[in-house]
């Protein structure tokens, strides 16, 4: 189907007047959050575009940050447990109302984590494609900050921390969510299944086999089993890469239909759910498809400008808010020093601003982690969907953990996330180092011949919000200790899962004075930072 809601959206760059009289919700981001405020909000049975108006400002694009640049892996294992059953459950109901299997991509996937050892074919495999050498990459990627070694400093490092399901190593469940390999105490950590990033480094991680990892309430969690079916032979078969699995002697017997993966380098394997616990969305489809939807209330105006502050009203409550606009019109340009604009007539102030949200509210605990992705176009076009967790022994106590997700026509790779470069001042200003994205297909390549013989799409590069408190893995929802002012923010590498969700208890929030689809008391922002706190 083709996606002609993305370019039938219009931005503008000065309030249009239609809300005045209004009961008006200032929505600062027009990310996956935003929108999914925006879209319940308009599907809400207390708001009218007679009486009801959202204004949606965005700095530069719809979707510029992670957004648009993240995997869409959906997972009913994932955190919190206070909104992840109804976003999982959002998710289906509205890919069932919009046909979203063909317009945003939505399916059930299967997913699983694998651990491969790669170590011998690092310069054994390199040749040269397409006029250009595949040498090896180093164990620290050059960066523009010329890093001298792999060490995390201090503000490299970041408390994320993720509950993972109980992972299944082959037929066997193990006690407990933490898998470790009984020879070297080391545990399996993914981007989307780690509990604690304790290493933030451009390159490779240097793994301490005394390294603890501290999951986080991970009892829940506890998706299907994958039993394995068929034997060897048969599953050999059906692998593309069969000759070379007999040649090296005996593979795991990975499931019969994931046959993209070199069997003979996977050590061992183990199922984090099946079609009845993950999905995937891609996401840059996914948020414009329902920003689109919301604007055809007649009662959202798209506008693009970079906020600059909240204004607030003689009470101290938040009035609205001043920004200035970035869109091109036929009188100014990007170029062009535009003065301020005052939005001061809102009702209510929702900022869904991602990691941006602390450059306003500066005692906001929500901080940015950078993570480079690719897409790669396979060489037989599609593969069967799986969504990997992998962790690939590179060296002698050296492990890399990028993450593959199968999309219908690519396939999206994310690496580990690092805090080496400052946000920048708006999301179409974050750096991309071609190095770490290069480092990504190295890896993911000799995994599979279908990438290995594909080409790389796409290399980007965006910021996910992190909050900063031990106690919580966030995200905050809800309103601050300021009248009138909400956040919803905070949602570390679970954005796209929990969105839904977030927009439908916002919309609760925003009309009805309370949640009342979720609990989301322990999320509320007041209980973590003092929004009237000012630079």
């Amino acid at each position: 189907m083709a996606t002609d809601f993305i370019d039938k959206l219009t931005f503008l760059s000065h309030p249009s007047g239609k809300s005045q009289g209004k009961h008006h919700i200032v929505i600062v981001g027009a990310g996956i959050i935003g929108v999914c405020t925006a879209y319940y909000l308009t599907r809400h049975p207390d708001f009218h575009p007679d009486t009801h108006h959202i204004t949606i400002l965005e700095s530069k694009r719809v979707a510029g940050g992670a957004s648009g640049k993240a995997g869409g892996l959906l997972a009913s294992w994932a955190f919190p447990q206070q909104i992840v059953p109804l976003s999982f459950r959002l998710h289906q109901e509205l890919s069932d109302e919009y046909d979203g299997g063909n317009v945003w991509d939505y399916r059930r996937l299967t997913t699983v984590s694998l651990e491969a050892d790669v170590e011998d074919l690092c310069g054994a495999e390199c040749s040269k494609r397409d006029g250009e050498s595949c040498s090896c990459v180093s164990s620290c990627s050059s960066s523009s900050s010329s890093s001298s070694s792999c060490k995390s400093s201090s503000s490299q490092t970041s408390g994320l921390k993720v509950p993972v399901p109980k992972k299944k190593r082959n037929n066997d469940i193990l006690s407990g969510c933490e898998a470790e390999d009984e020879d070297s105490g080391r545990s399996s950590s993914f981007f989307h299944s780690d509990s604690n990033l304790n290493s933030l480094s451009m390159g490779p991680r240097d793994r301490d086999p005394a390294d603890q990892i501290d999951f986080n309430d991970a009892n829940d969690f506890q998706p299907q089993s994958r039993e394995i079916t068929g034997d060897l032979a048969a599953d050999d078969m059906r692998n593309n890469n069969a000759s070379i699995d007999e040649a090296k002697g005996p593979s795991v017997p990975l499931p019969g239909d994931l046959n993209w993966i070199k069997k003979h380098l996977v050590n061992d394997w183990s199922s984090l759910g099946g079609t009845d616990s993950t999905a995937q969305v891609h996401p840059y489809k996914f948020t414009h498809f329902l920003l689109s939807k919301a604007m055809e209330s007649n009662a959202v105006d798209l506008i693009l400008g970079k906020v600059d502050q909240i204004q607030y009203n003689d009470s101290g409550a938040c009035c609205g808010i001043s920004y200035t606009p970035t869109a091109e019109t036929e009188f100014a340009s990007t170029a062009t020093t535009q003065r301020s604009v005052n939005i001061d007539d809102s009702s209510h102030v929702v900022l869904a601003m991602g990691p941006w949200t602390s450059k306003i509210l500066p005692d906001c605990p929500i901080s940015g982690l950078r993570a480079h992705s690719i897409t790669i176009k396979p060489s037989t076009g599609t593969v069967s969907p799986y969504a990997i967790f992998t962790e690939l022994k590179i060296d002698k106590n050296q492990y890399f953990s990028p993450e593959m997700y199968a999309r219908k026509d690519e396939v999206y790779v994310c690496g580990e996330g690092d805090t080496l470069v400052d946000l920048p001042e708006t999301s179409d200003a974050v750096e991309v180092v071609r190095e770490k994205c290069d480092e990504l297909y190295h890896y993911v390549s000799k995994l599979s011949k279908n990438l290995s013989s594909g080409h790389i799409l796409k290399r980007q590069a965006c910021y996910l919000p992190v909050l900063n408190v031990p106690t919580s893995s966030g995200p905050l929802i809800g309103e601050t200790n300021v009248d009138g002012l909400y956040v919803a923010s905070g949602h570390s590498c679970w954005g796209i899962n929990n969105a839904p969700a977030t927009g439908k208890v916002m919309a609760e929030l925003l009309l009805e004075g309370e949640a009342k689809s979720a609990d989301i008391s322990a999320l509320d922002p007041g209980l973590y930072f003092d929004a009237s706190i000012l630079e």
